[in-house]
């Protein structure tokens, strides 16, 4: 999805500088050539930087070893992640079942970063593999917020009306700044001035700032999984959730004003 994935078009330009490997290695072996070869972290939110990121090695070196496709992966993480979309709209509120909800979408997310990575590590992938990945990434963006209506709407008592809003304002900004960053992409490949997604050394992505990843926090997919965990709390997860809301839509404001002006840039058309 988002400013934390690895997305398959970077794999596909970028597969070949990264050595491919011969047979199935040892996982180790795998978790090593990835470790030398990750995508910059430039831009790139704190959960999706730290945690999801190695998260995603581990088992995109994993299914290397099972001989497990790209796109194999990206089914597991569409599934994964689905399943925890519908324990989060169908199952009653209990402490245990936002634990659930949250170990599926966290999942969900570590294997949609696995994909790529999975990809890279096998020498390049596909304009199939980025269209699937994208796919699963639009459905979930939408439809997790969809998750919280319906769970709101069933389960919570009592539910205050006027904060069932918050679900369908949060899943059109999310849309929103999903099509964007997937649009701003497209047109500045297009222009030839894509950057920052380079393969670079695991040293050379320390280099970026960890003050721009934490202030992306509220943009972050895997913060909302891990805030899932408090889904079975309603009334708490209420709170945190509409922080989450106020904090994305004003980052994504924000962020309009500059991409606006970055993409205007492109073709010199004044801002």
């Amino acid at each position: 999805m988002n400013a934390g994935g690895t997305t398959r078009e970077d794999s596909r330009h970028q597969g070949t500088d990264v050595p491919t490997l011969a047979g199935r290695p040892r996982y180790a072996d795998a978790v090593r050539r990835l470790s030398g070869a990750q995508k910059s972290a430039q831009g790139a939110p704190a959960y999706s930087r730290f945690v999801n990121r190695p998260l995603g090695r581990r088992l995109a070196a994993a299914a290397h070893v099972l001989g497990l496709a790209p796109n194999q992966v990206t089914v597991l993480s569409g599934l994964s992640t689905a399943a925890g979309i519908a324990a989060l709209a169908l199952l009653p509120p209990a402490w245990w079942t936002g634990l659930v909800v949250a170990a599926l979408l966290v999942l969900g997310y570590a294997l949609d970063a696995a994909d790529g990575q999975l990809a890279r590590l096998r020498g390049g992938g596909s304009s199939a593999g980025e269209w699937l990945d994208h796919v699963v990434d639009a459905a979930k963006t939408a439809t997790v917020h969809l998750a919280v209506l319906v769970a709101a709407y069933r389960g919570w008592d009592p539910r205050p009306e006027a904060w069932l809003l918050l679900p369908l304002l949060f899943s059109a900004v999310s849309c929103t700044w999903f099509f964007t960053i997937v649009l701003n992409d497209h047109l500045r490949r297009r222009a030839g001035t894509r950057d920052g997604q380079a393969t670079v050394a695991v040293g050379e992505a320390r280099q970026h700032s960890t003050l721009r990843s934490l202030a992306s926090v509220p943009v972050d997919y895997g913060v909302l999984c891990v805030v899932a965990a408090l889904s079975g709390l309603p009334a708490v997860f209420g709170w945190v959730y509409g922080a989450l809301a106020i904090g994305f839509t004003l980052v994504t404001a924000a962020s309009m004003v500059a991409w606006y002006r970055q993409v205007a840039a492109l073709d010199g058309t004044p801002s």
